[in-house]
């Protein structure tokens, strides 16, 4: 059997020492950001899966390359109403969206 690395952590153990508590402005600071940079890739890889290039999925869209691209790169922000045009009319799929307290 081997021996279990001490300075190994898992990621939970890792943002609560370098972020905090969930509920600190430094550990809330950091979820936010994960969750814009999920948003673009997913956009990513669905593009991808599907065989579309950027060009083509902002043609669909009604957008430019330039505004693809930068949501995927996490560079800009995605309104809802872009990232539902972006599903229903690039993807050909539905934006389903869930609040959790």
């Amino acid at each position: 059997m081997k021996a279990k690395n001490k300075n190994l952590m898992t990621l939970e153990e890792f943002k609560e020492k370098n972020y905090g508590k969930p509920g600190t402005k430094e550990r809330d600071e950091l979820e936010a950001g994960y969750e814009a940079f999920k948003i673009g890739a997913l956009i990513h890889d669905t593009r991808i899966e599907m065989g579309m290039t950027q060009e083509e999925l902002a043609e669909k869209v009604g957008t430019t390359k330039s505004y693809i691209s930068k949501i995927e790169n996490n560079l800009k922000e995605a309104r809802i109403s872009t990232l539902q045009k972006i599903i229903e009319l690039g993807f050909g799929g539905r934006l389903e969206l869930k609040i959790k307290i």
